[in-house]
């Protein structure tokens, strides 16, 4: 079973995703191209719930686990997300030279509702990528699967799960971009597993977060005020 403090802040995790779903079609009058989030999401928050009720079971920490320090749960994981960020800036803007913007492209949003829009798109795929599968598959190993395989279970889907994202989003191009993106992006998902198992889904979570900060919300102020 959550705790109370881990029930409220999902429940805060729902608010921001409400506010975003609200705050989209105010916005897209003066961003004809906004992006909108679904009602989907919020079923998918529903689904979240009822895996987070399971993390015991399925052998992971509650989402406020008394255990897990914080600096596991938010203060590393951030940071780590932060580096990855910073690295996608260095190669897709750096390296690449970015072609000069003339708008606001998809991958950037207009500031403020950037924070709400990829706060929102952050839980999406972490319920998705993670909570959801990595739950559930742990539930049925550890009942049907002896005690001494979990481990083996975990990783096998650990690295099937780090692949889905990269191969959604490999760009097209040469075979450099194509091979930082692949493996910075297995990296990415394969070391939120580890921290989903080690400190819980926040600690998966803030590593996104983290990377969003730095390439969707602060490359997108920067493009925003002081490039368009």
């Amino acid at each position: 079973m959550m705790t109370a403090k881990s029930y409220y802040v999902y429940v805060l995790i729902l608010a921001i995703v409400v506010a975003t779903y609200i705050a989209g079609p105010f916005v897209a009058g003066n961003y004809p191209s906004v992006r909108l989030i679904d009602w989907d999401i919020l079923l998918l928050w529903l689904l979240g719930m009822a895996a987070l009720f399971c993390q015991k079971q399925a052998g992971f920490p509650d989402l406020i686990d008394p255990a897990v320090k914080v600096r596991d749960r938010f203060r590393i994981p951030l940071i780590m997300g932060i580096l990855f960020g910073i690295a996608d800036i260095i190669v897709f803007e750096g390296i690449l030279q970015h072609p000069a913007y003339s708008e606001l492209p998809p991958f950037l949003q207009p500031f403020p509702y950037s924070i709400l829009l990829f706060t929102s798109g952050a839980v999406y795929v972490e319920i998705l990528h993670r909570l959801l599968p990595l739950t559930l598959i742990m539930l049925l190993s550890g009942k049907y699967l002896p005690r001494k395989y979990q481990n083996l279970v975990f990783w096998i889907f650990a690295f099937l799960t780090s692949i889905w994202e990269p191969l959604e989003q490999l760009p097209s191009g040469a075979w450099g971009l194509l091979a930082y993106s692949f493996v910075s992006g297995f990296a990415f998902n394969l070391l939120q597993a580890y921290y989903f198992r080690k400190a819980g889904w926040l600690a998966s979570l803030f590593i996104r977060l983290g990377h969003y900060l730095i390439w969707h919300i602060l490359l997108g102020i920067f493009v925003q005020y002081f490039v368009l």
